[in-house]
């Protein structure tokens, strides 16, 4: 059972097949859902821009707001530098997931959200465990495993049905290296 989430709560957007299901759980919980894209690790920057177009059209079907953080994937960079040849689930996803979130909780606070989530949990590529322990750092964090209670295949039939773009890698230049974990 997942915790009660609080009443008006900024989702983090990874992309909008992993919101489908973490929407879906909030809502019916009865909590404000505001969705917040951030997500400046994405290459390249088509790439970005079509999953951005995607959490619009996911947003504008559940009626919800969505606030776009701006795209600075030089600043990413300088943020992971060093790690680049870090294989996946390793050190560089661990920065990642804190340059994203350490956004989402300065957004949550401007926008008088009593907490934040990611939908980065759903996704069996990556561990819940260190995505909480890396949004934990952050004020206002909820860690909410959007995988539980099959969160997971929820967001693959809801992507379906709403035919929603799947990506087949996280979004980093560096995760579409031969022999890496993929999304999907």
């Amino acid at each position: 059972m997942l915790p009660m989430p609080p009443e008006r709560i900024l989702l983090h957007v990874c992309c909008a097949p992993c919101s489908t299901a973490a929407v879906e759980r909030l809502l019916t919980l009865g909590s404000e859902v505001i969705l917040f894209f951030s997500n400046s690790n994405i290459s390249p920057r088509g790439e970005y821009l079509r999953r951005l177009d995607e959490a619009r059209r996911l947003a504008e079907m559940h009626g919800l707001e969505l606030y776009e953080d701006d795209y600075d994937h030089d600043a990413w960079l300088a943020h992971i530098r060093g790690l680049e040849e870090e294989p996946e689930r390793g050190a560089r996803c661990l920065k990642c997931f804190a340059y994203n979130l350490g956004r989402a909780s300065s957004a949550a606070q401007r926008l008088a959200c009593t907490g934040f989530t990611t939908t980065l949990t759903v996704s069996r590529h990556k561990s819940s465990r260190d995505i909480f322990a890396q949004g934990g750092r952050f004020p206002g964090f909820v860690p909410l495993d959007f995988k539980k209670q099959d969160g997971y295949a929820r967001s693959i039939a809801l992507s379906r049905q709403l035919d929603l773009y799947r990506q087949d890698y996280c979004g980093c230049e560096f995760s579409r290296r031969p022999g890496t974990v993929k999304t999907r």
